[in-house]
This record gives structure tokens, sequence and C-alpha cells, in this order.
């Protein structure tokens, strides 16, 4: 009786274990051939197994870290190991050698590894949520990394290689790997269940994900529309950490935590099967013929456990080759043999007999087998086997004859068998079931005897014309014994569909003969690569079956019935599929069929007589169904856009071998549009070949070559089409070279843009994806030997036309950089200690933690440069440092994005911590904020600060307004800030409370807030170095606005500072304007003649002055003079540091001045011989401010110090002629007046003066103030005493 549905077995005791790993065993892997495995494990090590004698075959040695990742190619050619570290190695299949040193790619663990189909492409994702696809023939990255968002678990190809599942902590992602296009995302598990493994079934129909301990499931995904399929798999209560699933795609093993290993059927989603381990289990893998799962975990063994016989499906990849092809131990010889012996219990027939059955001589088959019974008369056996031979030679009554003697001598199995089998030919049908039903009882309960026994019971009602019962039956018995031999009932009902449909096409019904064979061949069991007639060569001797040509018969068959069924193209994707699918003696063998050479006859499958010739009867089907030129229709579709229409006919033009290079050309540019690139090069080559000479074949391939990223076959294929173009003679053909560039001439262009581009970045970058520093000339060679670069090259040859701008664009984005903005800490590195050594692989602590999560952060953000100024710069070459301070601004100005660590501020810090931070007192760091465009502001553990994920934290008004308040900086200068001299005062009071490491970097960090280059020489000390900056400040721009400070002068000029702090307090020279209200009245008391006259002269004296002069250290400075007349010193002050006098000037009210200094007292009456003035530094723009009150705006300072003409002033707009002389009378009309009277009105409000003492020399020296000395002229009577303008130097 047929079996009935198993309940779940609980498994205990383990087939066998495999012991040599010293740690926990987190990875495995099986070879498709089957004989070996590769385990990887925390003890750092790979081991190579021997399947069959288990052992170990080689130690594989070369990471640092615990190996958590394992994968082999399906060529067996290659292993990939990954590591907790992020580190990648490469090893050869056979020899076990290393392809490659462990390669430093990703910042977090790796956790899972897959080489897709073809085993050109290895994914590897990682704990640092990215995914890595390689290269595998140049073991490089390609693209940039897939940024997942969240942890990656798992990584899986598509059977096909056409997708790339991702399972992470968050979601499932789909992936196309050749296009980066996003295809899908989902989220699997639930109630915030990590993703934890992936499985897809060889179809690549579904896809199956596995949960973590909040949601410990299985979940089943339709791979077309990405929906969920029944409910989650439920069983197992805690993370589940691998999936694995048997080739055949039925069977699927989970293995989780809770120390169960559960063994799932695809068909019904139950579990069939439990596997008691003895702890925690981390990977598992099926045996390459399904028969076996491997599981490995914390006790450091390969566990290897026996998938119970009722449900291992026959149709593995063991038996898909000869059943001797590979190695088998004890078990599995066993599972054959009772095949075999169940085969042999129903027909037990000796081997001479069964050969001529098998070679269809079926009368020396019944000749032996007479001579059998002339001398044995009671061989009942024999008897019965002669009655198989008269049924296979449709003599029935003879075949009925011998069955009922052999009954009659001896009642057996094969007796009552060949009994039903006659019977039915016969179509005694109600006897023969009788028959069939006695055949039963010498089964000894035998399931699989039973099972061989009910096809044959189904075989023979077929015989005798029961098709419907007869295809009723096997169903029935396929379902009602899921766990028998599932192979058998295919293949039988493979065979009956096929003679169905031979027997639908003899009745001329093609269309339903054509369904038939689309039935037969949807099986699965028709492969031109099966031997299954020697696995089933039971039904051969018993019905004279041709299994071994039922795949040629299935497919030739279907391709005439659906030809005659006028379904023309499903006939010409039957054949591309026979042609696509046939091995290479089969297609031969097809050819000739198609081309009418050879007509297949199967000796059991009666073939329509007019299979033959197919192609030319496709052809002339095709002609009378309105389609006459297949080429043109082609032609039409693809001028129409209609690629898969012009793609069909232009193939069915080339099946029917009247295809020239033009009908190739033209399909492969159809395949070209649908991308289809490996199809298209196919087509490209074949122009080629069918006509060398011309220039298109190239053309094409270069196209398809590209389209498919291999570039370097690409490159080359178009240099060989410009020499075609070259040598062609045709005239029309020649100027189509005008079009395009060679390699060398395309490769010159991004030469130059390349050039063009480093010129504004730094000499030296870490590449983040290697983790190695690179000069400049590494960077250039990193991007030559890039797949940017060559699709570059390749790209720019066709398109010479669009080459710069697109070359340009590329090389910006290839060599986009990120900077680093950061306070420089304890155990910071530099150059030497990572020069030629790869950054991720030191120990993370201290400096080198923050630039290894410096890079991966910029890598995650998708650049592939960084720079840090810790170790980008070689601190021990003068010449290099020099440059670099010098061109730091501009680093950071071309950046593409600047990362501002703030290494104070804790993780999810509110709003205020950033303005507390320590990065707000460094010097350099005001340059590296103002300088960027784009910048990012990261906490201690490097995430975004407030949590802002905008792109740009100089969008952010929360964020820039608290940077306002904290710096003093205008928000839109912070935002949209250039350098140059204006509002010098301002720029230095932003830094002025700031601190550097080295003093003299005070000065130097303000070269670029104001556009100045100037040598670096540290040691010069920081008043030296200000004065310098300072001194080139006013030289350039004549603004003296940085001369108003309060504080200690400075040993470089007595009128610049000793130290920035003081500018730390507020300006007073920048003066404010009077309310025009104010202003018109005071202008109003000025009108009469004589102080017109003064202001007229004032006016144009001060007009006509030129810019301060700063050179040498000396300062030529235009002032308006105030002689000294009288100072006096404050009574009882002689311990004070700081002195009070009191002064008087011409023309000024009087005031009191305290300083450092001691001056000697004097007076009108008590003169000394050394001389005091009190001046008021001239600001030409003093006469702007007071025509036409325009605010400054810092922010708009958008002059370069090139355009800052401050030799050359404005017109005086008291006189335009070059003979005026200063001090002339000259007419007046209301509007001069006006600007004349307006400036004197603004010159008597205070002002910031200078208090200047004579030396030996004539010059002057500043005598310092510890507050600002605020001066006002008396009275406009001392107008007079404003004429008194000079220039005087100042040392």
């Amino acid at each position: 009786m047929p079996e009935v549905a198993q309940p779940i077995v609980r498994i205990t005791t383990s087939h066998r274990v495999f012991k040599d790993h010293k740690d926990s065993i987190l990875a495995v892997a099986v070879f498709q051939g089957g004989r070996w495995m590769v385990t990887g494990s925390y003890d750092k090590t790979l081991r190579l197994w021997d399947l069959k004698d288990g052992v170990v075959l080689k130690k594989m040695e070369g990471h640092s870290y615990d190996v958590a990742a394992v994968a082999v190619s399906r060529d067996g050619q290659m292993i990939a190991s990954g590591d907790v570290n992020g580190e990648l190695i490469a090893w050869h299949g056979e020899t076990c050698k290393s392809l490659t040193q462990a390669i430093k790619v990703h910042s977090g663990a790796i956790g899972s590894l897959d080489f897709s189909a073809d085993g050109t492409v290895l994914a590897t994702g990682s704990y640092d949520k990215t995914t890595e696809l390689w290269n595998t023939k140049t073991w490089q990255v390609e693209g940039n990394p897939i940024n997942c968002g969240a942890r990656v678990h798992c990584v899986r190809f598509s059977p096909s290689g056409e997708l790339l599942a991702i399972a992470t902590d968050s979601d499932i992602k789909i992936w196309n790997p050749r296009t980066r296009e996003y295809m899908a995302e989902f989220k699997g598990a639930i109630t915030g269940g990590q993703n934890m493994s992936l499985a897809w079934t060889p179809s690549g129909t579904r896809l199956l994900s596995a949960g973590s301990k909040s949601d410990p499931t299985i979940r089943e995904w339709d791979t077309s529309t990405w929906q969920q399929v029944g409910d989650p798999w439920s069983g197992h209560t805690d993370y589940i950490y691998a999936l694995a699933m048997n080739s055949t795609g039925t069977l699927i093993a989970s293995i989780s935590s809770d120390a169960n290993v559960r063994l799932w059927q695809l068909s019904d989603q139950q579990a069939i099967a439990i596997f008691k381990t003895s702890s925690k289990m981390y990977c598992a893998t099926f045996s390459a013929d399904g028969r076996y799962i491997l599981c490995g975990g914390i006790d450091k063994n390969i566990t290897e456990w026996a998938v119970p016989e009722y449900v291992v499906p026959e149709d593995t990849a063991r038996e898909q080759a000869s059943e001797d092809s590979l190695p088998m131990d004890a078990e599995e010889q066993m599972t054959n043999k009772a095949r075999r012996d169940s085969h042999a219990k129903v027909l037990s027939i000796n081997t001479a007999v069964r050969d001529a059955c098998l070679t269809r001589d079926l009368y020396s088959a019944e000749k032996l087998l007479t001579r059998q019974i002339d001398a044995d008369g009671n061989d009942y056996n024999s008897y019965a086997n002669r009655s198989f031979v008269m049924s296979r030679k449709l003599e029935w009554d003879h075949a009925l004859h011998d069955a009922v003697r052999s009954i009659g001598i001896h009642p057996s199995l094969t007796g009552y068998t060949c009994k039903g089998i006659a019977l039915c030919g016969k179509m005694y049908f109600e006897e023969a079931m009788k028959a069939f039903d006695l055949a039963f009882m010498f089964t000894e309960g035998d399931s699989n005897t039973i099972h061989v026994l009910l096809l044959v019971k189904a075989i023979a009602l077929f015989t005798g014309n029961r098709h419907k019962e007869a295809m009723m039956r096997i169903q029935e018995l396929a379902a009602a014994c899921p766990n028998a031999d599932t192979l058998a009932c295919d293949v039988v009902k493979a065979y009956l569909l096929v003679q169905m449909g031979i027997n639908a096409s003899n009745d001329t019904l093609h269309s339903e003969a054509a369904d038939h064979f689309n039935a037969a061949i949807s099986t699965g069991v028709l492969s031109s690569k099966w031997e299954i007639d020697s696995k089933y060569e039971i039904f051969v001797v018993l019905f004279g079956w041709d299994l071994k040509s039922l795949w040629q018969t299935g497919n030739q068959n279907r391709c005439d019935a659906l030809l005659r069924a006028g379904r023309l193209t499903e006939a010409h994707e039957a054949y591309r599929h026979m042609m696509d699918m046939s091995d290479e003696a089969t297609k031969v063998s097809c050819l000739d069929w198609s081309t009418g050479r050879f007509s297949l006859t199967s000796p059991t499958c009666n073939t329509h007589p007019h299979i033959s010739a197919f192609k030319q009867e496709f052809s002339a089907l095709y002609d009378t169904s309105g389609l006459a030129d297949l080429a043109m229709g082609g032609d039409a579709a693809l001028a129409a856009s209609a690629y898969d229409r012009a793609i069909e006919l232009y193939s069915a033009v080339i099946d029917l071998d009247y295809a020239t290079d033009i009908i190739f050309s033209n399909r492969c540019k159809a395949r070209l549009e649908k991308k289809l690139w490996d199809e298209a090069l196919i087509d490209a080559r074949k122009v080629t070949e069918l006509n060398p000479s011309s220039y298109l074949g190239y053309e094409l391939k270069h196209a398809a070559l590209h389209g498919g990223q291999q570039y370097d076959e690409a490159i080359e294929a178009f240099d060989i089409m410009m020499s075609k173009l070259c040598d062609t003679l045709d005239t029309e053909t020649q100027k189509l070279r005008q079009q395009y560039v060679g390699s060398s001439e395309a490769a010159g262009a991004i030469e130059e843009a390349i050039r063009a581009q480093l010129d504004n970045n730094p000499h030296r970058l870490l590449n983040t994806f290697t983790g190695r520093p690179c000069d400049r000339q590494a960077q250039i060679n990193a991007f030559k030997t890039s797949a940017e670069y060559k699709e570059l090259v390749s790209s720019t040859m066709k398109h010479a036309d669009l080459r710069m701008e697109r070359v340009e664009n590329a090389v910006v984005t290839y060599f986009r950089y990120v900077m680093l903005s950061h306070r420089w800490e304890e155990n910071e590195p530099p150059l030497h200690d990572i020069q030629d050594k790869v950054i991720y692989d030191f120990n993370p602590v201290g400096g080198i933690e923050k630039l290894q999560s410096f890079c991966t952060t910029a890598r995650k953000a998708g650049f592939r440069w960084a720079w840090i100024d810790t170790c980008c710069i070689d601190q021990t070459n003068n010449v290099e440092v020099q440059e670099s301070v010098n061109s730091m601004f501009i680093w950071y100005r071309h950046s593409a994005l600047t990362i501002i660590y703030l290494s104070d501020v804790p993780p999810s810090s509110k709003s205020g911590a950033l303005a507390k931070s320590i990065w707000n007192k460094r010097g350099w760091t005001v340059q590296e904020f103002l300088a960027s465009k784009v910048v990012l502001f990261y906490q201690k553990d490097w995430t975004l600060y407030l949590n802002d994920h905008s792109p740009n934290h100089k969008d952010s008004a929360a964020i820039m307004r608290e940077l306002g308040d904290a710096t003093g900086i205008d928000p839109q200068a912070l935002v949209t800030f250039h350098p140059g001299m204006r509002g010098a005062r301002e720029k230095l009071q932003w830094v002025s409370m700031r601190v550097t490491t080295l003093q003299e970097d005070i000065a130097y960090c303000l070269f670029g807030i104001f556009g100045v280059n100037l040598p670096v020489i540290y040691g010069e000390k920081k008043q030296n170095a200000l004065g310098r900056l300072l001194q080139e400040v006013v030289a350039q721009s004549g603004d003296t606005t940085c001369l108003d400070w309060v504080g200690k002068p400075s040993d470089f000029n007595s009128c610049l500072p000793a130290s920035i702090t003081s500018y730390g307090a507020p300006p007073f020279m920048q003066l404010s304007v009077l309310p025009e209200d104010k202003m018109q009245t005071s202008v109003s008391s000025l009108r009469d003649p004589g102080a017109v006259e003064l202001a007229f002269k004032l006016y144009t004296t001060l007009d006509d002055l030129t810019a301060p002069r700063f050179a040498h250290r000396r300062l030529h400075l235009p002032c308006i003079v105030f002689p000294v007349t009288e100072v006096t010193p404050r009574p009882g002050q002689e311990q004070d540091t700081y002195l009070a006098y009191e002064v008087k000037a011409d023309g000024l009210c009087d005031m009191l001045i305290t300083t450092e200094d001691k001056l000697i007292p004097f007076s009108r009456a008590m003169p000394i011989r050394q001389k005091f003035l009190l001046v008021r530094p001239w600001d030409r723009n003093l006469l702007e401010l007071y025509d036409s009150a325009k605010p400054f705006n810092l922010a708009d300072d958008t002059h370069s110090i090139m355009s800052e003409d401050y030799q050359t002033p404005p017109t005086s707009p008291v006189c335009d002629s070059s003979d005026m002389h200063p001090g002339e009378h000259v007419p007046v009309d209301s509007e001069s007046d006006s600007r004349a009277l307006r400036l004197i009105v603004g010159l008597r409000l205070p002002f910031g003066a200078f208090l200047l003492a004579q030396q030996w020399g004539g010059e002057y020296k500043r005598i310092a103030s510890d507050h600002n000395i605020i001066a006002q002229v008396k009275a406009m009577a001392s107008v007079r005493d404003m004429m008194d303008v000079r220039n005087l130097e100042i040392l």
C-alpha cells in the first residue's frame, strides 16, 4: 500500500563528526563535486576536508582575525574567506594557496560571502553596513559600496546571478549587481527582528529569509512580486543563524541558537525532521547529493546528520550523472542497491536476455528464452520473461499463454505482472487489474517494489489505450507518495506525454500535440545530459522505451507540432530552447534534423513521418503568413524601437540559415538597446567573422563589451575599428573617422583633465577603500587602473564631441575628497607611522581610531579619498609644510565635504554642545569651516550632531545660529564666506580668543582667510608671524582697521599688537553715521563762506592722499595730525603699572591716556625736544562713508586682492582737472558743497586716535594704551587745525 505522510522525526544521533578546529566554527561550504568541504573558525584558520574519508587535507592560514564567512565558486576553482576585522582573502580551490593577501576593505566584520553563478563576482556583506562587489579576476572592488543602512548578515546571488539579495538588521534589499539598480526592499523579520539568513530556490522563483530571536521564523517570498507566500514557518525559539537548501530545492535546513537543526519541506512549508545538537550552531550546508546536513558551531566540530531516507529525493546532483561518477559511502551504495533490487523483483531476467531486449533484438531474446524453457519445462521465470518479450512484439495471445504457464508452474510477482501487461494489451482490463492486485501479494510490503509495480500497471493501461486513466494513476501516485522515487514518476509521465503528443500529431491535432510535448518538457526530466536510460532500464526492457532519445524526440516533435499548429513564435522559441539546452553531440544531431539531412526515428516512438527540414518548412510557413521578408520586418521593428520583436524576427532569419552580417549586426543593435550585452557580443563577433574588413562589427563589439563592463577588451575593439576606418577606400566611411578618437588621444584628454583637477587637491590623500596613503602619482595610478578610468577611455573614444565635459565630470567625481576638521589630541599618527601601511591594520586606539573612523565614514558617504592634517603632510619636509599651509584654504574650499569631528561632544547631545566644544577654541578651525562649502558635524561616536541627516549642515538654521552665537561670526559669513582683505579688523577679532599649539600658527591659520601667500617660518615667534601677516594686509589693501587694537605693541612694528588677543575688544575706528536729519542740521550750520572754503581744501587734500604703505617693518601712514601741547601725569601713581596722563592737543578736547610707557611731562611753558602727536589714521573709505551711508557686508567680500586697486583713488568730487592742485580755490556747486561739509561733520565726531612719539631719526613710534584713545575736535574754529595732513613713517 502507498506510504502515508510521515510525522516529524526527532533525531539525536549524528552520522559523523569532523574534528580538528581549535575554536568555534562559523562558516562551512561544500564543493559542488561533493568530495570536499571547507570550514572557517574563530581559530583564524580555514580547513579543507575530504568528505569521503573525513580527514583534513589542508590547513589554510593567513587571517589575523576570526574567520566568519567562507564561500566556494560553482566551478570549485576559488575559495573566499572573510574575517571579523573586515579582511578578505581569496584562495585557489584546488591548491588552497592564497591568491591575495588579506585585503582590508570593510571597517566591520564580514558576515557573509557569495560568488555569482559564473564566478566572476564576489559579494561581501559587512557589519559596517555596506556590501562590496569584487571582480574575481583582479580582486579589486568594482564601483562604490552598496550602502545598506544597517548591519549586513547575509548576501546571496540568485541562481541566474541577475539579482543580489542582502539581509540586514532592518530589512531585505534586492539589487541588480550588474547595473547597481535598486530593485526592491521589504521588511522581512517583524517585531524588531533582524534578518539573519537567506536562501534562493534553484529556479529563482522563491527567496527564503530567517529572523532573529524576536521573530525566529522563516518566511517565503515570491520573487515576481516580493510578496510573502503563506504563513511564517514557526518552530524555532531563538536566532536562526543559517538557512541551507538542497540542490533540488525541495528541502531546507535551518540552524538556530536553540540547539536544533530543523529540516523543512518546501512544498508544504512543514518541518519533517528535527536534529538535536549538543550546543549552539552557527552555520550549515547540504552535501552535494542532498543526503546529509553538515553544521558547525560552538563545539568546534562539524556534525554530519543523515537526512531520513524517506525524504531524500532521488533527483539529486549525484544521480544526474552516472551513479559511479562519484565515490559513494556504504549507505549510498545500499540506497542504490535497494532500488535495483526492487526492479529485479519485478523483472528477474538473465544478462543475455536483458542485453538483447535493451538492443531491441527481440528475436534473439525470444530464442534464448525458448531454449531455456526447452531445457527446463518448469522454468516459470523464463515463461514470464518470454511473456514480456511477446508483449513487446504485440503478440498478446502468446504473451498471455506464457504468463498463465508461468503462474501455473509457480505463482510469482513476475508472473502476475506479465499477465497484467498481456491482458491490458488484449484490452481485458478487469482481468488485468486482478492480475496486478495478485502481484502485490508478492512484494513483501517493500515500498520500493510497490512503487515500481504501480508504475508498470499504469504503463500497461496506457499501452491498452487507457491514456487518461494511466496518467491519472501516475499523478495520484506522485501525490500520495511524495517521498518515493519521484524521478521515476516524472520519467514515466514525460514518456507517456511524448507518446500522446505523437499520437495527436498523427491525427493532425497539432495544437493538442504541442501541449502534450510542452507538458513533457515541463517535467524537467528531459535533458540531453541525463542518463535516465541506464537508471530506469526496467522500462526499456519491459516496454522497449527509448529513454536515451527521449529528450530529442520530445523537443523535435514539439518544434514540429507548434510549427504545424501555426504557433510560429512558440515554434521558434522551442527550437531555440532545444539548441541552447543541447550538449555538443545532441546539437549536431538537432542541426542535421532541422535541415533535413537526418530524421530521427525512435523505435518505440512512432514519430511523425514529416519531421524533416524544419527550417525550410518554418520559412515557408512564415512566407504564407504574410511575413515574406523576415529581415524587412525586423528592420521595421528596429526602427520603431520594438526591440523584442526585432530580435524575434532577426533570430528567425538566423535560425533559418538565411542570415548575413547585416542581419547579425541589426540583431546586435536590438540586443544592445535591451542591454543584453553577452548576447549582443556573440552577434558582434559573428559580424566580424562574416565581414572581417568592415568596421561595423568592431563598433558593435565595442558597444557590447562596454555595456558589459569589459572595458579593456572594448578599448581594443574600438582601436581595431579605427584602423578599419583608416584602411577603407570608401570616402564616406573615412569621414566617420573624424567623429572618433583613438585610445591614446582619449587617454591624453583624460590626463589633461586629471592634472587640472589635481591642481586644487592636496598632494597626499588616504584611499578610504585600501586604507593606504597615496601621493599624487599613486592617486593617478589608482584611477588609471580603475574600472571608472577604463570606462571613461572607452566612452570618450566613441563620443569625441562630448568628451571634455564628460571627462571633466568623471574626473571630478573620482577625485572628490573629504577633509577633516578636528582638534589634535594625544598620539596622533604622523605620516612616517602609516607610510606604506594599511591604516585599518592598526590597533584602533587614540589617534589611529579617529583616523580609521574618519576614513570609514568618508567611504560610507561614497568618497574614495580623504585628508587629515595629522598624517597627510610630511612634517619633516619644510617645502611641503610651506606649500600645505598656504594651500590649506584652497584644499578645504575645493573639498566635496568637510567632516568636523567634535571629540568632546557625547552622543545624543542637545543643541548647545557644539558651542561649548573645544573645537570652537582652536585657531585653524575657523579657516577650515569658513573655506568649506559642505560640512557635517559628527559627535564623539561618529554620529551626526543633533541627528541632523541633511547633506550640508551649513543649510541648518539651528546649527548655524548656534555656531554664530559661539563664534561671533555673522551667520551669512559662516555660509557664504569669500577670502579677501576687506573687513580685516572683524576677521582678526574672530580668531582673537583662539589658541594654537604652535604660536606661529595663530598667524598662519589666517593666511587663507585673507588670501595671502607668505613664507612659513616656524621658530620666528608669533609677533613676527603676526606682524608679517598684518604688514601684508595693510600693504595690499590699505585697510587701517587692523591698527585698531588695545594692549601691548609688537616688536615688529609699534602700530601692530604683540598678540592677536588685542583684537578681542570691539573696534572703535568703525564709525557710525549720524542720522540724516542731524547730519542736515549740522551741515546747514557750516554754510558760511569761510567754512565751505576750508572744507573744500581739506576734502581735496584727503582725497589726494595715497594709501598706507607698509614694508620692511616700516609703516607709512597718512594721518590728520594734532600736535600734543601738554602731558601731565596724575599724582600718586608711582607704583602703578599703567600710568595715567592728562593730554592736551591743538584742536582736540582734553583727554586722559593710560600707558605702560613713562612719558616726560611737558607743556607750552616747559617744552621738551621730543615731539608727541595725536593722529587720526586716514581711511579713504570715510569719503564714501559720509557721502552714502551704505552698510558694509562682510559676507559679500567677493573682491580678490588683485582687484582691490587702492593705488588709484576715486575721482575727487571737487575737481576733475589735471591742472588743479591741492589747496587751490575752485568753483563749487551745491552737490560738492554737501559732500565736503558732510565730511567735516563726520570728522567732528569722536574717533580712535594714536599717540605717537617722535624718534631720533624723525620717525615715530606708537605709544600703546590699555584703553582706546577716544578723541574729538573742539569746535568749528578748530577745522583749521585738521588741515595738518601728513604721511608719517612709524617704526
